[in-house]
């Protein structure tokens, strides 16, 4: 009998139970047996046992006590009840306490390999979860995302279960979490890594450019098209395209996306052939995606479609455990790239960086470091190199509008000086004046198309 099988255990007093099951099971797996439930407890002590399978009531420990010391040692063994008819209701107490299931006798032979099977199946990706988590737990950097607190080692663990699926995938997070890093980070891990990982920003452009960008067009679809140019979703086949900011994307373009989404082909602009694609869809936004939902910013359909998996980012002021690393990794790329010998960080500059809210995140720190690398003149960044704003408790935010503004134009002044000082994440910006999402998203609208050019 080969012993690299996975090892079950079958626990019964009825000598003719555990005999069936032994038969029932013995071709597919090594299974060891006991009659009583100290013979069992001792062999899940001494034997990696995988899945046990064990009647309620045995002349000794009974098998919710079984049960109950699996749990407390932290075994990983899935058990499986065994019970009569008559005590179905405890079966069932059993599976709320943890137990996989069970079966009731008689004992049917598909039945059994079915549970079996099930019960391995989860046991194996619970001990590989384990084993995950024990490799990310020493981990200081993961792709190109740096950071050990337990909150980013969440972020690792998701990016490896969803790696791998072609699941669509939705980063959510304030500007300067890192959003794209996790998206590229997610495609190397894919089994589409060898092939292209296009971006596009959905803010960065008017609807008619987007639209275009996304989909392409052929040689004369509009005034200046003087040859055909493919768009991001063919440059991505058998790849990964990457939305950045899909919150923004125009309303009506976003129908346009679904039906790219769902039925997987899309035509060009101005053209008429139907392209088909095979690309796996990575979005990210900074605002509030439920809030732009219910406000009709944000498609429902297209939100569900997108957010197979969702993904959220912490800020930095949430996870401070990781600044030092930060701090360390920026400051040794920089001092690099300038060719400075800048050993580290003052103490009395590593204090005002702690106490600083980050509201960049960690593109904020960035360039805090990169910039007191090229200011500092010794072998330590100190107070002196950094900003002004480090220095005092509350940052100045006042705004001040000169007599004879129009109210119209200080309210435009007041919006995009509180937009800039929530670095463009317009659900936080919302927030302190006081209005809807969709408001500010009207305004802003008004204000681009008012702006010449």
């Amino acid at each position: 009998m080969s012993h690299d099988r996975e090892k079950i255990l079958v626990v019964d007093d009825e000598p003719g139970t555990v005999s069936a099951l032994e038969t029932i099971l013995g071709d597919d797996y090594l299974v060891f047996s006991a009659e009583t439930g100290a013979g069992a407890w001792q062999i899940l002590q001494e034997e990696e046992i995988t899945v046990a399978l064990v009647d309620l009531k045995l002349p000794d420990l009974e098998g919710l006590e079984i049960l109950s010391r699996l749990r407390a040692k932290n075994f990983e063994t899935e058990l499986v009840m065994i019970t009569g008819k008559g005590s179905v209701d405890t079966a069932v107490e059993a599976m709320r306490r943890g137990a996989y299931d069970y079966l009731l006798k008689p004992l049917a032979g598909a039945r059994i390999k079915e549970i079996v099977a099930k019960a391995l199946e989860k046991y194996r990706l619970q001990v590989a979860n384990l084993a995950l988590r024990s490799q990310i737990k020493e981990l200081t950097h993961y792709e190109e995302l740096i950071g050990q607190s337990e909150v980013m080692r969440e972020v690792y663990r998701l990016i490896e279960a969803v790696a791998k699926t072609d699941s669509t995938i939705l980063i959510t997070g304030e500007s300067g979490t890192g959003k794209e890093l996790v998206a590229r980070a997610i495609h190397r891990r894919s089994n589409r890594s060898a092939q292209a990982f296009v971006a596009t920003n959905c803010s960065a452009l008017p609807s008619d450019i987007l639209e275009n960008e996304m989909f392409g067009h052929e040689k004369g679809a509009f005034t200046g098209a003087l040859m055909e140019k493919p768009g991001c979703f063919e440059q991505a086949d058998h790849g990964t395209m990457f939305f950045d900011e899909i919150g923004e994307m125009p309303y009506e373009l976003q129908a346009k996306l679904l039906r790219a989404l769902e039925e997987r082909k899309f035509r060009r602009l101005g053209g008429r052939k139907e392209i088909s694609v095979d690309v796996r869809i990575i979005s990210a936004t900074n605002c509030d995606v439920r809030a732009a939902v219910r406000e009709k910013i944000l498609r429902e359909d297209l939100f569900y479609r997108l957010a197979v998996v969702e993904i959220e980012l912490p800020p930095l002021r949430e996870r401070l455990s990781d600044l030092a690393t930060l701090a360390e990794n920026f400051l040794k790329r920089y001092a690099e790239k300038n060719s400075k010998k800048i050993t580290g960080v003052s103490r009395e500059a590593f204090e005002l960086l702690s106490r600083h809210n980050w509201p960049g995140n960690v593109r904020e720190l960035r360039n805090v470091v990169e910039r007191a690398v090229i200011l500092c003149t010794g072998r330590m960044i100190t107070p002196l190199d950094l900003p002004k704003y480090f220095h005092h408790a509350e940052p100045a935010n006042t705004l001040t509008v000169p007599l004879g503004t129009t109210v119209e134009d200080a309210e435009r002044l007041l919006i995009m000086r509180t937009l800039e000082s929530h670095h463009n994440n317009k659900t936080r910006a919302a927030e302190t004046l006081g209005i809807s999402l969709k408001t500010l998203h009207n305004k802003l609208e008004r204000y681009r198309e008012e702006t010449p050019g």
